[in-house]
């Protein structure tokens, strides 16, 4: 295939745009690192156009671009949620929004939806979840693009060495140490979740009576879907919550209208990022008519209970494909 011409080039490109927004994702944590490295990587690919050889096929010849240019940027420090930076705690006052920090990011399923890997077709829960993409932070990037080609995408060994330009044996090698360091970052009990790649009904029950209690400014009602060591995490603030106690009394700040954490009315729709079962969260502040967009509840849901929420403060919606407000009923 000839790709030197712009036309042709543009046209190939554009069908691993999707999948290649994913491996970098995988390797960055950021979506919006994702997007400039996408951008990254077909520059480099047009200015190299004329080395392309068709010893190997055009999209692997972009998953090498794409990985070199994720393994330049992976010399930034690692991507991170607030429990890996100090202990629980309860401050008496919100802490200030901390933006100086590299904040692991959620990834829209409407784009993971887009993505039709060959290799799978479907993005597998389990190879984009938050838990994964913050144990897969822990190790070197060459390692980690080794694990993302041999163990995600099912790459050979000989496709993987190319990709990554490094010996097979090299590739072997990494692929042995990646894998214990994966295990050991890992929740405990995440060969226990479902891998589906939708909410299944038992979550989708879930979330809709956690709604419900939100609706009615319940905290104990909403404590009583959480695991008693459930972790509650908030980036960009540094501060995190473990447990039920702290969860209620987070949850009775945030619904009660003298409690130091109100911010107003909350509506929620449920929402798909890295597919886990999530929900969005609009605002209605006092004094306003409709509800805004605030961010998104992203949660890791064990034997029927909530064990982690993973609350990201965002409001693009239009990337989630959701309505950029909502109004009062």
């Amino acid at each position: 295939m000839t790709v030197t011409d712009e036309t042709i080039f543009a046209a190939e490109a554009e069908k691993y745009r999707h999948e290649l927004r994913v491996h970098c994702y995988r390797m960055l944590g950021s979506y919006d690192d994702a997007e400039d490295l996408v951008q990254e990587t077909l520059l480099r690919a047009w200015r190299k156009r004329r080395d392309f050889e068709e010893r190997s096929s055009f999209r692997a010849w972009l998953y090498r671009i794409a990985t070199n240019a994720c393994i330049d940027e992976s010399r930034r420090p690692q991507r991170v949620l607030p429990h890996q930076l100090e202990p629980p705690s309860f401050p008496p006052k919100p802490l200030p929004a901390r933006d100086d920090l590299p904040w692991l990011q959620p990834f829209p399923d409407v784009l993971l939806d887009r993505a039709e890997e060959p290799d799978q077709k479907v993005v597998r829960r389990e190879t984009i979840e938050l838990a994964f993409l913050l144990a897969i932070q822990h190790l070197p990037a060459r390692q980690r693009a080794v694990l993302i080609f041999r163990d995600v995408l099912g790459w050979s060994a000989k496709d993987t060495a190319a990709a990554t330009e490094l010996t097979v044996a090299a590739v072997n090698s990494a692929l042995q140490r990646a894998r214990p360091v994966l295990r050991e970052h890992l929740p405990s009990r995440r060969l226990d979740w479902a891998p589906s790649g939708d909410p299944t009904a038992e979550e989708q029950a879930l979330l809709a009576k956690y709604m419900e209690a939100f609706e009615r400014a319940d905290p104990a009602a909403l404590v009583a879907l959480m695991h008693e060591d459930v972790r509650i995490t908030m980036p960009p603030y540094p501060f995190w919550f473990l447990g039920r106690a702290d969860a209620e009394r987070a949850m009775a700040a945030n619904l009660d209208p003298a409690g130091n954490s109100y911010r107003g009315h909350w509506q929620f729709l449920v929402a798909g990022l890295n597919r886990q079962p999530a929900l969005a969260a609009y605002l209605r502040e006092p004094g306003d008519t409709i509800y805004r967009p605030f961010g998104f509840d992203v949660f890791r849901i064990e034997n029927g209970l909530i064990a982690e929420m993973t609350a990201f403060e965002i409001t693009d919606f239009a990337r989630f494909g959701l309505p950029d407000h909502l109004a009062s009923a």
